[in-house]
């Protein structure tokens, strides 16, 4: 959040910048420009720049993260006090699948960290249960740890008393996971 914040900074002196320079010729050509031109390019410098990275925020978390993270799901909305994002809505938070590290805890069920993204907000790593047969997950990390360690008849009782929430078979998450 720092490099943002200097980022930000870094494009109010390059737009006060060009103002002056806009104004230094205007000067030269006999016809002042007003001194207000100044602070308005610097708004403007900034507030670009913020649009820009609200625009772009998913793009710079997934390219830090490595090739194997693949999204599954982005929730866009509107914000009331954005005006843009009711020409474009932005994406707010989104959900992302490490393919390289998706584990079988049976030929069924598959284990995977499920990474939560948003804007402004720590990333949380969620361990999931996906079952590929009957397209369902479970949400309980500490379920999710244990069935790593478990194995045959234990695991087995595990499994049927857990909660699971019922996915479509067309869910990004469950092509993701359970396609080899």
């Amino acid at each position: 959040m720092i490099y943002e914040f200097i980022a930000t900074f870094g494009a109010v002196f390059v737009m006060a910048g060009i103002a002056l320079i806009i104004r230094h010729f205007s000067n030269l050509m006999g016809k002042p420009a007003p001194k207000w031109l100044i602070p308005i390019f610097a708004g403007l410098g900034m507030l670009g720049f913020q649009i820009y990275q609200e625009y772009h925020w998913q793009d710079q978390q997934l390219s830090t993260r490595g090739d194997n993270l693949k999204v599954v799901k982005m929730v866009e909305g509107e914000i009331w006090y954005r005006p843009w994002s009711y020409v474009r809505p932005q994406v707010v938070r989104m959900m992302a699948v490490d393919e390289g590290k998706v584990l079988s805890t049976q030929p069924t069920i598959k284990q995977i960290n499920l990474y939560l993204f948003e804007r402004r907000v720590s990333t949380k790593i969620v361990p999931q249960l996906v079952d590929c047969d009957t397209p369902a997950m479970v949400s309980n990390p500490a379920l999710a740890n244990q069935a790593g360690k478990l194995t045959g008849a234990e695991l087995q009782a595990v499994l049927k008393q857990a909660n699971w929430q019922p996915l479509k078979t067309d869910d990004e998450l469950v092509k993701v996971v359970c396609d080899d």
